[in-house]
């Protein structure tokens, strides 16, 4: 008889997982703040040393010593871990402003784009991998299995450029002058859609077709089960798990791809401010963009790690019950064929059960 422990598994696996994040984050603060420090040239120097605003050195120097540059750089590090523990992600040193007010101002948008972007390429690539698996015609499925190489090729700052040129100079349909709210995120998204949903459309089409060469796949349409069905009970679900960890590492080219695609659409947010900080060497901006930025992946990563035991049932027991004499059923065979969760009865096996 098997035993099996899954909430203390769970608790386990998950806080795991919590640890990792948090020192990935502890690893990407030290290492933005090391890379920031070393870098040549003084960020408030360029600033107001400027002849036009005609500061005295007394004065310059008073500016250093009340934002902290005159220390070291492990007391300003500290200083720095703290306020980032709080909340208080210091002030711009271009603007003077406060880097938490920047960022309210700039994330709605940055988050907006970035969710039509992401749920449109995954729209996108699920079209995409249904055709090249299931298309009808042979034709139709090379041409789909190709796109996603294409669609991966293709740079994002040439495609909003073409995407401008085309449906708003040439075509009309989209508005750059002025746009609505809908209106504006419409190429944008397209821009952000293309490069995005190609490796999960990679991935999608790899994992059908290991599925759908799975023997319990095959033994399942024997019974009379037809494609659509197979596909709903039992493809989509163990073909999932590769693309959902695509989609979280995807999630660091959305973030790259937001600060492009805002560039070249002149849309405020997260990318502009990230590219007007490197412009204005404004290094507190830039931190608190690497710290929210690694922040959002490893949160994103930490929230698919935890969907895994859900979605694959073999990840709800411990190892060792895996190999206990009891647990050597239809459990391992269908863990040992790659198969998270096999529907237990085809329609053919019901009308059987049912005469």
């Amino acid at each position: 008889m098997s035993r099996t422990r899954p909430p203390a598994l769970s608790w386990r696996y998950a806080l795991n997982r919590v640890g990792q994040a948090l020192l990935v984050l502890a690893i990407a603060f030290t290492l933005a703040s090391v890379l920031l420090a070393i870098l040549p040239g003084d960020a408030i120097m360029a600033r107001y040393a400027n002849p036009e605003l005609a500061l005295s050195p007394d004065q310059i120097e008073a500016i250093r010593v009340q934002s902290g540059a005159d220390r070291g750089w492990f007391a300003q590090y500290l200083t720095t871990l703290a306020g980032f523990l709080t909340g208080d992600f210091g002030y711009s040193v271009a603007s003077g402003a406060a880097v938490s007010d920047l960022f309210a101002a700039a994330v709605p948008a940055t988050l907006a784009l970035a969710a039509v972007g992401l749920a449109a390429a995954v729209l996108a690539a699920v079209a995409i991998a249904l055709l090249a698996t299931f298309g009808r015609q042979r034709w139709l499925r090379a041409v789909f299995d190709a796109v996603p190489s294409l669609f991966i090729s293709v740079p994002a700052f040439w495609l909003g450029i073409v995407l401008i040129q085309v449906f708003s100079f040439q075509l009309g349909w989209v508005s750059v002058v002025d746009p609505s709210p809908a209106e504006a995120l419409v190429l944008p998204a397209l821009t952000l859609m293309v490069p995005l949903s190609a490796p999960l459309a990679q991935v999608l089409i790899r994992s059908i077709d290991e599925v759908r060469a799975q023997p319990f796949v095959r033994v399942t349409r024997a019974k009379g089960a037809s494609d659509g069905w197979l596909l709903i009970h039992a493809i989509a679900r163990n073909a999932a798990l590769p693309a959902l960890t695509m989609a979280g590492l995807t999630f660091g080219e959305l973030v790259g791809g937001a600060v492009v695609t805002e560039t070249v659409f002149g849309r405020t947010g997260i990318g502009q401010l990230t590219s007007q900080a490197v412009a204005n060497r404004d290094n507190p901006v830039l931190l608190a963009v690497v710290v929210v930025s690694t922040a959002a992946f490893v949160l994103v990563n930490l929230a698919i790690d935890l969907l895994y035991p859900v979605i694959d049932v073999r990840l709800r027991t411990s190892p060792g019950d895996r190999g206990a004499p009891g647990n050597q059923g239809g459990h391992s065979l269908r863990a040992a064929s790659g198969q998270a969760d096999a529907p237990a009865t085809a329609p053919a096996d019901r009308q059987e059960a049912g005469a």
